[in-house]
């Protein structure tokens, strides 16, 4: 048998029908098959239990000769080890992608997100997730890899960059329950500091929203931001609020899970004010929405009343959800507790109502001098 080096291979013919296959004459297995087109392959020829494999390694000249001999060798020792690398290569080749994760994770996890956060982890996964390691085999994903994505999308939104690896590591999460991998590659990645803004109206602030709302020419728009203000709810729980979900009777707004952040049903009581607003707008009501649009459904947004508003109040950076930061700082103002305010603005967790928990400094400090103001010293 030829020894099979680039000599051979180059003056191999091709054959007149099918394909021919050379073999080397001193390593076992070793061949090089040549197809009547032309086409000249190197091959490995094999035995593991009890099975004939043939693995192919590649074509020549992207192959050298001695490359693939190289790669036989390296080939044979897996096998003498019992392991069979044709398997090997099917396993890789069929090993779930993140494209597959990502499937898998909408078709999974979705169902227990709202409408906002699925639009928010879609776009999370689209702009930055799938573009960068979409086709990569999730085994093959590795920490290194993953800390590169996080330091490419913190270039330029780092705040956002830490929101994108906790998706991703969720994700991941579900794959090792899946038995896809065995460990988080994105588990400890070293998060972007955050600096939290929080802004809180004061009296003559909210005299001022008031007052404007009164003269905001969409009605349906400043009655929506009223009852953001007296709620403390977030944009999209008022936005999509049903005359069903509503017991005005009882005053209690019975908020379905779907139309929670948590998923997770609430029952939360309004305030009087609250109630005289809804009541107001029960008796004008058509539909079930509280804030229909004409298309049968309700107020995507309040984006551009919010920018009048701003304007018309001249504070620029008022920020919707600023609305609900107040609510709880007032609460917290007034001596209400944590768990109180948590329940009111519908957290699940009281870690989440923890934020405010350094509000409570001056109704703390006012208990301590009234007890100061009891004793002498």
């Amino acid at each position: 048998m030829p020894k099979i080096n680039e000599t051979f291979v180059r003056k191999a013919a091709a054959p007149a029908l099918g394909q021919k296959v050379h073999y080397d004459g001193e390593h076992l297995g070793f061949g090089l098959r040549v197809t009547k087109a032309g086409t000249k392959s190197f091959i490995l020829n094999y035995h593991l239990n009890k099975r004939e494999r043939r693995f192919t390694i590649g074509q020549s000249p992207a192959w050298s000769a001695a490359a693939a001999r190289e790669k036989a060798n390296a080939l044979r020792r897996l096998i003498d080890q019992g392991i069979d690398p044709l398997e090997e290569r099917n396993e890789r080749r069929e090993a779930p992608t993140v494209n597959d994760l990502w499937d898998e994770y909408q078709r999974v996890h979705f169902p227990t997100l709202s409408p906002r956060s699925q639009a928010d982890q879609r776009g999370m996964w689209t702009n930055f997730i799938l573009p960068e390691l979409g086709v990569v085999a999730v085994r093959e994903l590795s920490s290194r890899r993953i800390d590169r994505l996080h330091a490419k999308i913190s270039m330029n939104t780092p705040t956002r960059a830490n929101r994108v690896l906790e998706v991703l590591r969720k994700a991941l999460n579900l794959a090792i329950r899946w038995e896809w991998i065995e460990k988080n590659p994105a588990n400890g990645f070293r998060r972007n500091e955050e600096h939290s803004r929080e802004k809180y109206l004061t009296h003559e602030e909210y005299e001022k929203v008031f007052s404007a709302l009164e003269i905001m020419a969409n009605q349906k728009a400043a009655n929506a931001i009223r009852l953001l203000i007296l709620t403390g709810a977030r944009r999209g729980e008022v936005l999509s609020l049903e005359w069903d979900d509503l017991d005005l009777t009882l005053g209690i707004w019975n908020r379905p899970p779907h139309k929670s952040k948590d998923r997770k049903r609430k029952r939360i009581p309004l305030s009087n004010n609250a109630l005289l607003l809804l009541k107001g707008m029960h008796d004008a009501a058509e539909g079930n929405f509280l804030f229909p649009t004409s298309k049968g459904t309700h107020m995507p947004d309040l984006n551009r009343p919010w920018r009048w508003l701003r304007n018309e109040v001249e504070i620029p950076d008022l920020r919707i959800h600023d609305l609900r930061h107040s609510f709880a700082s007032i609460l917290v103002s007034s001596g209400e507790t944590l768990e109180t305010i948590g329940k009111l603005l519908g957290h699940s967790q009281h870690q989440t109502t923890m934020r405010y928990a350094h509000l409570m400094d001056d109704p703390l400090r006012n208990a301590a001098n009234r007890l100061a103001g009891e004793v002498s010293f």
